[in-house]
């Protein structure tokens, strides 16, 4: 059953040069990538303050066959690419490439197969436990890096060819929080509801819970003539730039944010115009906010009252201002409310919907925006419809070509599909596409055990993260610069990946993965299309008035250089074409009376709190050189220089009651685990507070001491605040 389609071909093949974007965070910084002989006589101008270790050169080499350099009238990045954009090109000729399907044997070891017996061996168990247990036997875990067309065939495959309802991605982990609560105020979720480029016209920013100087450092470029109000229990690089830090006890974003709206009220700052004529809600929001004056907010944040009282007047008196949240803020047990928190006092102030102020959520992983839009989580139908909506099932199933009750309902949220591989009425097997939850996952140790008790698992990737490596059945997909499609950056821009080269040879794409399995599987393979716009113009069919409406956009208009922002409705017969929406809400929000929602939200402590077993907070995140999983990052020797392993960030105090010194190897535990991390002391850093970037394997996973609390609406775990103690490392004995 091999694809004629899909021969090996020179990797040569293809154009000398194409516009394309970055493949790591939601900036989607636009590059321009070069197929030639290499040259490493580049000028290189390197900017390296605190504000942005963004470089700008005319080009760089990176590795022998290409070479990428920014594109400068891209207006996100405006020239510019942090170190991840440099080197990305390093990974497409990665030493550990994946190039061959590996299958394991009865002795245990995996082994190199063809693709045939890889994918017969793969439909076989699916076949055989889908019969004994029925569909849901069969889980499907996705990626929020996946292009669209991956995210909306990936969602197609698991609920039309599988019939499972078992799907969701590890977007979950990144913003769901913030898009549950931008759904129940505005009734519509982008991260962004305005471009990038409006931030540089802000007076006042208030970034809580977000470090893009380390995490998207091209975002800074827009916000250096801001005020930035920065809440962070560490002193970030972003924090070290700011015009006022608020450093808050790990957990008590909530208290803060409610303190904040207190003072803005009571200090006759809100907006009463904008609240009566475009917001509900407001008085039940107020009745909580009350309760939460400037000294009981010190008590519980430990953030002091002038520091507060000063956020509000940098806010109150700007012309433009703008509140942005991050995973800082999201990445708890009550992380919608606290994102619902930070809303309100947008909402008070008078700032979304506003052209020059608003309120958004800085998204994280690549194509995070679009590919939970188009039906990779467990809730959701492209277009950014709801599953249990019968119009939106019977619209979608009518695209598919099926009956709409044959569609299954919605499965479990990322964490707990995870929990529940392997036990009694749980998943015996799962399907993972562009994920590392072995090390990306809360609770990791326990979800390793998990994935370890599955009948089959299967992951497609193009290296052998530390999933793939306990894997039955891997297969090597084609990576950024070998494929087309189209993302979805953190603005709701949609934009072009081109491809360069041909993948190596044994290396397939997932659309034809997906298209292959299909055939194993019984269904007809036509239904999976392996070119990217043919699939694209069925996502369009599907998302046609939903939501998240892509049905006017097209390659061509892309191609053409058009700048597309969701919604993009199709409009036929009219010219000149839809433009799309670069700015949402400035008439009217999407609830059906137009209006904005407040929400009344209370504070509550994190699932975990410190006490004389563990006494500190342990709270995670990333660095510069490092992203996510760090499966792509640590093989660019360039950024593992930078970041070469785990590390634990201590206040001097803290660690010598440790009896630790900087350099010095440390054990943290939790209740569910230990890791091993290197000492790096931290004068700015709470001595209440540890932190741990979680990008790195083995023994050094810090998501072996993250828990399993959720918060009860977008099932979001509880990343930012664990309870644990710190020790020296003592290596076990042999």
């Amino acid at each position: 059953m091999s694809d004629p389609a899909a021969p090996a071909r020179d990797r040569s093949a293809g154009p000398s040069s194409v516009a394309t974007h970055c493949p790591y965070c939601a900036l989607q910084c636009g590059t321009r990538l070069d197929r030639g002989d290499a040259t490493t006589d580049a000028t290189t101008d390197t900017t390296t303050n605190a504000a942005a270790p963004v470089t700008t050169t005319a080009a760089v080499t990176v590795t022998a066959a290409v070479t990428v350099r920014p594109d400068p009238g891209f207006p996100v990045n405006r020239g510019g690419l942090c170190q991840k954009g440099w080197t990305a090109p390093a990974l497409l000729d990665t030493a550990d490439r994946l190039r061959t399907p590996l299958l394991r044997g009865a002795d245990g070891e995996l082994r190199p197969v063809d693709w045939d017996t890889a994918l017969d061996a793969v439909a076989a168990a699916l076949l055989r436990l889908r019969a004994a247990h029925g569909p849901d036997a069969v889980a499907v875990f996705g990626g929020g890096g996946l292009t669209n067309e991956k995210a909306y065939l990936l969602g197609k495959f698991a609920r039309v060819t599988l019939g499972t309802s078992q799907i969701d991605y590890n977007g979950r982990f990144c913003m769901s929080s913030a898009a549950a609560a931008g759904n129940a105020a505005f009734g519509l979720d982008r991260g962004l509801p305005f471009p990038v480029t409006d931030l540089g016209a802000a007076d006042t920013v208030l970034l809580a819970g977000a470090n893009p100087a380390e995490t998207m450092p091209p975002l800074m470029r827009h916000l250096d003539r801001a005020d930035l109000i920065v809440i962070d229990p560490r002193r970030t690089r972003t924090a070290e730039l700011a015009a006022l830090h608020l450093q808050p006890e790990p957990g008590t974003d909530l208290a803060l944010a409610l303190g904040l709206l207190h003072l803005t009220v009571a200090g006759g700052h809100a907006d009463k115009e904008y609240l009566a004529a475009r917001t509900s809600g407001f008085d039940d929001a107020w009745r909580h906010a009350a309760a939460w004056w400037p000294e009981r907010v010190e008590q519980v944040t430990g953030v002091p009252v002038a520091a507060q009282r000063e956020a509000v007047a940098l806010l109150a008196r700007a012309s433009r201002a703008y509140v942005l949240t991050g995973r800082g803020a999201e990445q708890h047990s009550k992380g919608t409310d606290t994102a619902a928190a930070f809303v309100n006092l947008a909402l008070a102030l008078g700032l979304p919907g506003r052209e020059g102020s608003g309120y958004g959520c800085l998204t994280g992983q690549g194509n995070g925006q679009g590919g939970r839009e188009h039906g990779q989580k467990a809730d959701q139908l492209p277009g950014y419809r709801q599953i249990t909506d019968p119009a939106a099932r019977a619209h979608v199933a009518a695209v598919w070509g099926v009956d709409p009750d044959a569609l299954p309902g919605p499965g479990r949220s990322a964490y707990e599909l995870l929990d529940a591989l392997g036990t009694d009425g749980g998943p015996r097997a799962l399907l993972v596409f562009g994920a590392n939850p072995v090390v990306s996952a809360p609770n990791a140790g326990h979800v390793t055990r998990r994935l370890g008790a599955l009948d089959l698992l299967v992951v497609a990737d193009f290296v052998p993260s530390e999933t793939a490596r306990i894997a039955d059945v891997v297969l090597p997909v084609a990576q950024w610069a070998e494929e087309d499609g189209t993302l979805t950056n953190l603005e709701g821009r949609i934009l072009r990946r081109r491809r360069l080269l041909d993948p190596p040879p044994g290396v397939r794409d997932d659309l034809w993965v997906l298209r292959a399995l299909a055939a194993r599987l019984g269904d007809d393979p036509a239904r999976y299309p392996v070119d990217a716009e043919r699939a694209f113009d069925e996502l369009r069919r599907a998302s046609r008035g939903g939501p998240a409406d892509y049905s006017g956009v097209s390659y061509r208009r892309l191609d053409a250089g058009e700048a597309l922002h969701w919604p993009c409705p199709e409009t036929p017969g009219r010219r000149p074409a839809h433009p799309g929406t670069p700015r949402l809400f400035l008439d009217r929000f999407a609830h059906p009376d137009g209006r904005a929602r407040f929400a009344a939200v209370e504070h509550r402590p994190p699932a975990e709190r410190p006490d004389e077993r563990w006494p500190l907070y342990a709270t995670t995140g990333r660095v510069l050189a490092q992203y996510q999983s760090g499966a792509q990052t640590r093989r660019v020797a360039e950024l593992n220089a930078a970041a070469p392993e785990a590390h634990v960030e201590i206040h001097p105090d803290t660690a010598r009651r440790a009896g630790l010194e900087d350099g010095d190897l440390a054990r943290i535990t939790s209740a569910r685990g230990s890791t091993r991390a290197r000492v790096r002391l931290d004068p700015a850093l709470r001595t209440d507070t540890v932190f741990l970037p979680f990008h790195f394997p083995g023994t050094g996973r810090a998501n072996l001491l993250t828990g399993d609390a959720l918060d009860p609406r977008s099932r979001m775990p509880e990343f930012k605040v664990s309870a644990v103690r710190v020790d020296r490392w003592e290596e076990p004995a042999p």
